[in-house]
C-alpha cells in the first residue's frame, strides 16, 4: 500500500469516527464512545500532520511555478524550493513511521541493563563508560533514571548496572541498542601502550506491568543476605538485599542498593518482571521478525553491534553501516547520530514487512 493509499485511509476512518462520536446512539453507551474517543486521539495528530504535508506541497507547486516567472524572482524561488522539497521528504518519512503498524513495547518504559563482557577491569571500565552515555543521553531527552542495582569495581568500573528509564516512547527509541559494544584503547593498566579490545553488553527490555506477567509465589525462591560495598552504616550489619530466583526459567536477580529488604525485594521483582516479559516477547517474535534482523539485528546480547575506537576517535555501527568521528561527544550523550539511523532502519524494514 502507497503512502497516499494510507492517507486516504486514515482520512476516511478520522471523518467516520468524528461522525459516529456525534451521534446520540453513541454517547449513551459509554464503552463504545471511551473506544472512538481514544481512536480519535490517535487520528487527529495523524490528520493535522496529512493536512500540514498538503500544504507544503501547495507551496512547492506555487514555487515551481514561479521558477518561469523572471530572473530575480525564479532565482528565490530555486533556493526556497530545495528547502521545502527537503522538509517534505523527512516530512513524508516521519509520516510514514506513525502510520506503519508499531510494536506494540514502542510506548513503553524500559529497564537498561549493561555488563562488564571480555577484558577484564578494561571491560568493566567500558561498561561505566556505557552506564554514563545512557544516563547522560536520557537526561538530554528528559527521561527520569533510577538505578535499580550497581555493582561497581576498585578504580570506576562497573561489573553490572541494571537502570529503570522513564519516560515517553522509550523503548522505540533504545530498543536496537541491545547486544554487545566493543571498545577498542589502550587501558590505564596498560604499561606498553597497545591497543586491546573489550567489551560490554546491553540488553533494552521493556518494562511489563503485572498485567502484562503473572508471577505465582511458588514460582519463586526468595534469599535474602548483608549486602557488601558502598551503602552506608546497614552494609554488613543487616540482611537487607535480596536475591530472586525464578524457578521455571532459573533467572536470578539480585538488589542490595537499598538499605530496605522490602525495596529490594520491590526491585528485584521488577526486573524479573522484565526479563520474563523479553523472554516470551522474543519466543514469539522470533519467527516473524527475519526482514527486521536483516536491517537492525535481532537484539540478541551475543551479537556485536557496535565499535568505539579511542585512537581514531571512532564510533561504527555495524548493523547500518554508520561511522561518526565524535567518540568523545558520542560517550558524553550525544547519541543521536547513532541512533536515528536505526530508527529509520526501523521503518524500512517494517514497511517491507507491511507490503509482503
Amino acid at each position: 500500500m502507497s503512502l497516499m493509499d494510507r492517507i486516504r485511509k486514515i482520512q476516511v476512518r478520522y471523518a467516520e469516527v468524528e461522525r459516529l462520536l456525534a451521534q446520540p446512539q453513541i454517547a449513551a453507551d459509554p464503552s463504545r464512545m471511551a473506544d472512538l474517543g481514544r481512536e480519535f486521539s490517535r487520528l487527529e495528530p495523524l490528520v493535522n500532520r496529512i493536512r500540514q504535508l498538503d500544504l507544503l506541497r501547495k507551496e512547492i507547486a506555487d514555487l515551481k511555478i514561479m521558477l518561469s516567472t523572471d530572473r530575480e524572482i525564479s532565482e528565490l524561488a530555486r533556493s526556497e524550493l530545495a528547502l521545502k522539497e527537503s522538509d517534505l521528504a523527512d516530512m513524508e518519512k516521519f509520516l510514514l513511521a506513525d502510520i506503519l503498524p508499531r510494536d506494540p513495547n514502542d510506548a513503553k518504559n524500559v529497564i537498561l541493563e549493561i555488563r562488564a563482557g571480555t577484558g577484564g577491569e578494561e571491560a568493566a571500565l567500558f561498561a561505566a563508560d556505557l552506564f554514563r552515555m545512557y544516563t547522560r543521553y536520557a537526561e538530554r531527552r528528559g527521561w527520569r533514571t533510577e538505578v535499580l542495582s550497581l555493582s561497581s569495581t576498585g578504580i570506576g568500573g562497573m561489573k553490572e548496572a541494571v537502570i529503570a528509564i522513564t519516560g515517553e516512547g522509550i523503548y522505540s527509541v533504545l530498543k536496537h541498542e541491545s547486544g554487545v559494544h566493543r571498545v577498542q584503547r589502550v587501558p590505564v593498566t596498560e604499561a606498553s601502550g597497545r591497543i586491546h579490545t573489550s567489551a560490554a553488553s546491553v540488553a533494552v527490555l521493556p518494562e511489563a506491568e503485572e498485567v502484562d506477567v503473572k508471577i505465582r509465589e511458588e514460582d519463586l525462591r526468595i534469599d535474602v543476605f548483608r549486602s557488601s560495598g558502598h551503602g552506608g552504616q546497614s552494609v554488613n550489619t543487616t540482611d537487607s538485599a535480596v536475591r530472586v530466583t525464578h524457578l521455571p526459567t532459573g533467572l536470578v536477580v539480585s538488589c542490595q542498593d537499598e538499605k530496605s529488604q522490602h525495596k529490594n525485594r520491590a526491585r528485584a521483582l521488577k526486573v524479573l518482571r522484565a526479563r520474563l516479559y523479553d523472554l516470551e516477547r522474543q519466543r514469539t517474535e522470533s519467527e516473524r521478525a527475519a526482514s527486521r534482523r536483516q536491517m537492525v539485528g535481532t537484539g540478541d546480547r551475543s551479537e556485536r553491534i557496535r565499535t568505539y575506537n579511542f585512537p581514531q576517535n571512532r564510533v561504527t555501527d555495524h548493523r547500518v553501516n554508520v561511522t561518526l568521528h565524535a567518540l568523545t561527544e558520542i560517550l558524553d550523550g550525544n547519541v543521536e547520530g547513532l541512533i536515528r539511523p536505526l530508527m529509520e532502519a526501523d521503518v524500512a524494514a517494517r514497511l517491507r514487512a507491511d507490503q509482503d
